[in-house]
């Protein structure tokens, strides 16, 4: 049996094979989960029984997205670049987060999903990182993962190329949150939490993009499965 790996799905305006508005998650992603031995399944957002609906799983894969409400991490302003804002969709999210980090249930987050751990966590967020010169979209630049961390066992290697589409990033850590890779501008692209109860890391990035030709990308879905499995 394959270990079961819930993937909150995001909201869609649109979907043109649908018809309607639609609940989706990105093929890659669900693709890289497969190829891991692990059977994804779309968890629809809902703000009650969250921690009742993921006690059936193995493990977590928070995915990527839209940008969360600046109230969630106190912000007074939201930057005019602020996108895709959905009440529901941060609800269960940030849920999602708490409840997989308070019950050990293994968890691997991708960038929005990184962003949500560390609000989930108490932490903040730069609304907008600035112009083209600065923003991380559709960029691959390389990174040095911290040697020994969870996200350097995972993939297999120290250095890597990152896939990367975001315009936000971490500003003040979440609590017991440590950086385990920046990218050469500082922005952190990792993140672990000490004394996990469960196998957990955050990536800023997007290895899904390349996971089917990058062994190193690649590994972190496996990484997330086997955990599940065990």
């Amino acid at each position: 049996m394959r270990p079961l790996i819930a993937v909150p799905a995001r909201f869609s305006a649109r979907t043109s094979a649908l018809r309607y508005a639609a609940e989706v998650n990105a093929r890659a992603l669900i693709e890289a989960v497969w190829r891991a031995g692990g059977e994804p399944v779309s968890l629809h957002p809902a703000d009650t029984g969250t921690a009742a609906r993921l006690a059936r799983f193995d493990g977590v894969l928070l995915p990527g997205g839209g940008d969360l409400a600046p109230s969630r991490y106190g912000a007074t302003d939201t930057h005019d670049t602020v996108y895709d804002v959905d009440a529901l969709q941060d609800t269960f999210d940030l849920d999602v987060a708490r409840h997989a980090l308070e019950s050990g249930l293994p968890l691997l987050a991708v960038c929005r999903g990184l962003q949500a751990v560390n609000v989930a966590l108490g932490g903040t967020l730069e609304q907008d990182m600035g112009g083209p010169q600065r923003e991380h979209r559709h960029l691959v630049h390389p990174l040095t993962l911290e040697p020994g961390s969870v996200v350097a066992r995972a993939a297999g290697v120290e250095k890597t190329d990152a896939s990367c589409y975001h315009h936000q990033r971490v500003d003040r850590l979440g609590t017991g949150l440590r950086v385990t890779a920046r990218a050469a501008d500082g922005t952190v692209e990792a993140l672990e939490l000490q004394d996990a109860r469960g196998w957990f890391t955050a990536v800023q990035w997007h290895p899904e993009d390349t996971a089917h030709e990058d062994p190193a990308q690649q590994g972190l879905f496996d990484a997330l499965v086997r955990a599940a499995a065990r």
